[in-house]
């Protein structure tokens, strides 16, 4: 400790002191010394010195533990100030050390200091290479300072390494919706479902990815494991029930957009499309009731769609339009990934409405045999590399 300028051997030779000094007072003055004296004697005299032999014999410095005790004792009565000049004084000293930095870069994110915290984790990172933690938490920091691109690549480096990693994995996953990198999500959410199958968020966050691809009979088999594995997944139901409608399957529609007015965000949509179900059906007295619903639930988002839909011009004039259109409070808000695969299934119904099942049908088989051609060719790339 002299040799490596850590003064704090002094502090040790002191406690020493003292624990030999109460053992003397107790030869000394024959005395029998109380439970509480016994234990600061052999602490100070023997097990505190044992302990620094152990430590420095590992290569822990001293300094090390003294500062991240005095920091984890600061922090535990809120004063960050001096908790954060105990870990200074040790990352200034040991620049290598690993839990000065990390514990830092913990303060530094609870403060709001994300580019500080950046730095600490990175530096934790340099000093063990196995700290996936911080991995993850450069990359959620530098997404939140909108650094996407930066934070991809940093998910996509941890994954690499670790690729169980299921934080890493949403995040990702999240950050190439948000890109609309549609077929880099899939394959993210693929290579994680083999870790955890499971998982309702990768099933159907899967599900959102493969709507967007149109590839809507993937998406149907996630949207189903997902509602599988949360029975009160409603969005998962709305979707299925949209690409029912898709595929001219009214009775399974029907029977998840029923499902869907359970819940208080989707019910007026689902009032809404079992109102078009009826017409396509041809029962105009349940399509108003259906309608009407629907608008007295939330005029503010029904009354324009039924406006622009012409489906509804035979039923209009037995609709009731309010003039001042209300939006219900929903406790629960869909995320901007979700909005988009509701409405891009919305936008595919219209499309497809007036497709017969057999239309239906050759662009799924089209579609099919593109996919197979692409394989194809894949393969056929992997052999040429492989020969030469």
């Amino acid at each position: 400790m002299i040799r490596k300028n850590d003064t704090s051997y002094v502090v040790i030779l002191i406690l020493q002191a003292i624990g030999i000094a109460c053992n003397f007072m107790e030869v000394l003055l024959t005395i029998k010394a109380n439970i509480f004296t016994m234990i600061i004697k052999y602490l100070f005299s023997i097990i505190i010195p044992i302990i620094v032999i152990i430590l420095t014999k590992k290569n822990i410095p001293l300094m090390e533990v003294e500062n991240v005790v005095l920091a984890k004792f600061w922090l535990l009565f809120g004063n960050r100030k001096i908790a954060k000049q105990c870990l200074i004084n040790l990352v200034t000293k040991y620049p290598e050390n690993y839990q000065g930095h990390k514990i830092l870069a913990e303060i530094y994110e609870s403060e709001g200091g994300m580019r500080k915290a950046i730095d600490e984790y990175v530096q934790a990172i340099d000093s063990n290479k196995k700290d996936y933690d911080s991995y993850y938490k450069v990359a959620e920091l530098l997404n939140q300072l909108d650094k996407k691109d930066e934070a991809a690549e940093m998910l996509f480096n941890l994954l690499q390494k670790k690729p169980e990693y299921y934080n890493a994995t949403i995040l990702l996953g999240e950050i190439l919706i948000d890109k609309e990198l549609y077929k880099e999500a899939a394959n993210i959410y693929q290579d994680a479902l083999k870790h955890n199958p499971e998982s309702y968020d990768l099933n159907y966050n899967l599900g959102i990815v493969y709507t967007m691809l149109n590839d809507f009979q993937n998406a149907k088999i996630c949207y189903e494991k997902a509602a599988q594995i949360n029975s009160l997944s409603y969005m998962s139901k709305y979707s299925l029930a949209e690409i029912a409608l898709i595929y001219k399957d009214i009775e399974e529609a029907e029977k998840y957009f029923m499902e869907c007015l359970q819940d208080e965000e989707l019910s007026a949509d689902g009032y809404y499309e079992l109102g078009k179900i009826e017409l396509i059906k041809g029962n105009k007295d349940t399509a108003i009731k259906y309608i009407n619903t629907a608008i007295d639930t939330n005029s503010k988002k029904i009354v324009p769609k039924v406006k622009k839909d012409p489906i509804f011009i035979p039923i209009i004039a037995k609709i009731s339009i309010p003039f001042n259109l209300e939006e219900n409070e929903s406790t629960k808000k869909l995320e901007e990934k979700e909005i988009k695969a509701k409405e891009h299934l919305e936008e595919m119904f219209e499309i497809t409405r007036h497709l017969s099942y057999n239309d239906i049908e050759l662009l799924n088989y089209n579609k099919n045999k593109e996919k197979e051609e692409l394989k194809e060719q894949d393969k056929n790339i992997n052999e040429g590399r492989q020969l030469e």
